[in-house]
């Protein structure tokens, strides 16, 4: 729902492991949806179907943010149901575009089976356009595995999901477009920054159920949101990005919902992947700087 200042993570741990660094791209141009939004002026007439101008002017001709209340309340309402679970298994199918030698885009696609527990418990199983990557955090250690490959990264891991999130896409890349799904409080990462939010209305189309489509934006990406009108639970979500001039289009949808699920013993680690062949938990793209990285320091002129 928000887009994080810091994306968390691509399943591939080594250089060279089979298109590699073409899915890793691909992944961190997706990185969505997850859950962020943003809008500018040219996007105005889209939030005029609400009978509302996108931003009003303050007494001082300043431009105000237009936040509508139903919107904003059917977003904290999920947000507040998904913060609330102890536990939650869910199915995350995303789709991104990226551009073509022939000019129109083309269309990728991962599956991610999601089992988290908090507060430091996650499970993640990926089938993306390519081989088969798992991810397993305990609250102590992450995981990085590759079955076909049978090659595994092992590396401390922060006590939270959250900081294994952040520590897992500094060490290693590894993103997830789901992340502010299982994030801890996943309201406060999507109202940061928000500028425009405003209901469109129902649909009867996504899931077989009837949800309420909700428009969020914020310097970064706009995006549209089906969240379910009876179980608050996000169904679908759509994204693109402001500073992406082909306008490329991210979406995400989330199925097979269950909360506070029974979890057997031993379900967030595998023997299979302990026994695996070590590679070390390290980015598989030195050439690309990390987003933490502080900006090289300017000298000083020189003085004539």
């Amino acid at each position: 729902m928000k887009l994080k200042t810091f994306p968390l993570g691509s399943p591939r741990t080594r250089a060279g492991m089979g298109e590699i660094r073409q899915v890793l791209t691909l992944m961190i141009a997706a990185l969505v949806l997850l859950l962020a939004a943003s809008v500018n002026a040219q996007q105005a007439p889209a939030a005029a179907t609400t009978g509302k101008a996108a931003n009003s002017k303050t007494a001082g001709g300043k431009t105000a943010p237009d936040l509508e209340p139903k919107a904003i309340d059917i977003l904290k309402t999920a947000c507040h149901r998904l913060a609330a679970a102890h536990s939650m298994s869910f199915t995350a199918i995303v789709a991104y575009e990226s551009p073509s030698l022939l000019g129109p885009p083309l269309a990728y696609m991962t599956k991610s089976q999601i089992l988290m527990e908090r507060p430091d418990k996650l499970r993640v199983f990926t089938l993306a356009d390519g081989p088969r990557s798992d991810f397993y955090y305990n609250g102590k250690t992450m995981m990085a595995f590759e079955p076909a490959e049978n090659l595994v990264a092992i590396a401390p891991a922060p006590p939270t999901i959250d900081g294994a999130l952040k520590a897992a896409y500094d060490k290693a890349a590894i993103y997830f477009p789901f992340s502010d799904v299982v994030v801890a409080d996943p309201y406060k990462d999507l109202s940061e920054g928000l500028k425009v939010a405003f209901y469109i209305g129902q649909s009867n189309v996504v899931g077989g159920i009837t949800t309420d489509m909700v428009a969020y934006a914020n310097d970064a990406v706009f995006v549209q949101i089906w969240i379910g009108h009876e179980d608050k639970l996000p169904r679908m979500l759509r994204a693109v990005f402001r500073n992406d001039q082909t306008r490329l289009r991210h979406g995400m949808e989330l199925t097979n919902w269950q909360l506070d699920p029974v979890i057997q013993p031993g379900a967030f680690t595998s023997s299979k992947a302990e026994g695996a062949k070590r590679i070390v938990f390290a980015r598989p793209d030195p050439w690309m700087p990390s987003r933490f990285a502080p900006p090289p320091k300017k000298k000083p002129a020189k003085t004539q």
